[in-house]
């Protein structure tokens, strides 16, 4: 006999962004085959130098942990980590004033705080999310019991997704316990960018309706061939009252390539949803000491050095994407694939290239179980996410994959091929 396992834990599954790597890693052949991982956003790029700098040299005088100590910092973070997301957010002419910052251990516990706050746990409230959505949200609201309402986006043939019907959405709230809504302005995982006057007409129905706005604001310097939107852009003067309730999702992650630090921020324009957010977090204690430092360096950077990190950013990913796109259409014919607007995903749609009876999840689980191909004397095989995790109808999903395009080019080179090879020997045998 063994002690009971909680019902949640029961029914728990992996995130769908992690799947692949958890089945991968039960492979008898595992340390043979080559992985092309594109099921996660880890970014493979170096971090900002002035982060590095400080990464290589812990142990100078110049750093606290010369001594080998590593205490907690505040709760809210130290001053210096907290400036650094303040100076990116103004760095793209977005002046708020009463910003505050609580750093967290990376952008996902910021998530869940924001879901405390805004509709808690097991309470009628609810926050409304475009579908699809990045997966944590949806598998945290459910860890924690908190609500979630969303509004449908479906991918077309053209690779488009579903505009937002601002009546509709309007409808939504009315009819629904509706106490928040969150957008994510460079989308993951659609790739979508929403421009800055759809940001301020879902504004204007937070203020209306006297609720949260949320923004998760990962890879907001990561747009091509427009300018960033942020809910930060709107100014008191043009939307009196949306002050006060503003939150957003901030983290090193993305654009600063720094996601083994965990360092994110809940940057909010409200003291009070501040200082609840930061007695919630003491039971955390408080972020990663050395990651805070190691992102801290970013504060001293004038702003003309952070808006050339951001060219640099978007030369490489947009080249990279179109490199991929293109390969991926001339390998797989047929394939539907999202319009990058925004960030580094692509999702793709391979219903009109397989039978009927196609399960993405299951041919996923095929390339991290068993599936493999030879290029160059090489095995290979290739992780993607599947995009029913994503949708809170994952029936939305069935035949689509979210691809994050983070390896370096000489993989990505290598992808489409890797995966038109691997569809067709599922598709035989299946």
């Amino acid at each position: 006999m063994s002690p009971k396992i909680s019902n949640h834990y029961l029914k728990r599954g992996p995130s769908s962004i992690r799947k692949a790597q958890i089945e991968f890693s039960n492979r008898t052949d595992s340390e043979n085959v080559e992985v092309v991982n594109l099921a996660i956003g880890n970014i493979s790029l170096p971090m900002h130098p002035a982060m590095r700098e400080r990464l290589f040299n812990l142990n100078t005088q110049e750093s606290p942990f010369t001594n080998g100590i590593v205490n907690y910092t505040e709760t809210t973070g130290i001053p210096e980590c907290q400036q650094a997301f303040k100076h990116i957010i103004e760095s793209q002419s977005n002046k708020i004033n009463n910003l505050n910052c609580l750093i967290t251990d990376g952008g996902s516990q910021a998530m869940e705080l924001m879901l405390l706050g805004v509709c808690g746990p097991n309470e009628a409230s609810k926050i409304l999310i475009f579908d699809p959505s990045y997966t944590n949200y949806i598998s945290i609201a459910e860890r924690i019991g908190s609500k979630i309402i969303t509004y449908t986006r479906l991918l077309n043939d053209s690779g488009s997704f579903d505009s937002i019907d601002i009546d509709s959405l309007s409808n939504m709230i009315m009819q629904e316990d509706i106490n928040g809504i969150l957008i994510i302005p460079a989308d993951n995982p659609t790739g979508k960018i929403m421009k800055q006057e759809d940001i301020f007409k879902i504004a204007e129905l937070s203020v209306q309706n006297d609720i949260w706005l949320i923004s998760d604001e990962a890879y907001r310097e990561l747009c091509y061939d427009t300018n960033s939107s942020s809910i930060w852009k709107i100014k008191e003067e043009e939307l009196p009252s949306i002050s006060g309730r503003r939150i957003s999702i901030e983290t090193a992650s993305k654009v600063w390539n720094a996601c083994g630090i965990r360092i994110g921020a809940l940057a909010t324009d409200s003291l009070d949803f501040y200082e609840k957010s930061t007695f919630e977090y003491t039971a955390n204690l408080s972020a990663n000491h050395i990651g805070q430092y190691i992102f801290g360096a970013i504060s001293n950077l004038s702003s003309n050095e952070l808006l050339s990190w951001y060219n640099k950013q978007r030369e490489y990913y947009s080249k990279t994407i179109n490199y991929l796109v293109d390969d991926l259409k001339n390998k797989l014919p047929g394939i539907i694939i999202s319009k990058n607007e925004s960030a580094i995903y692509l999702v793709v749609d391979f219903k009109n290239i397989v039978p009927n009876n196609f399960s993405m999840s299951d041919f996923i689980s095929y390339c991290a179980g068993e599936g493999t191909v030879a290029i160059n004397n090489t095995s290979y095989t290739l992780f993607m996410a599947p995009m029913e995790g994503f949708y809170k109808n994952k029936i939305n999903g069935k035949t689509q994959a979210r691809i994050a395009v983070v390896e370096p080019v000489e993989k990505i080179k290598l992808s489409a091929s890797i995966l038109s090879m691997l569809l067709n020997i599922y598709l035989k045998i299946n």
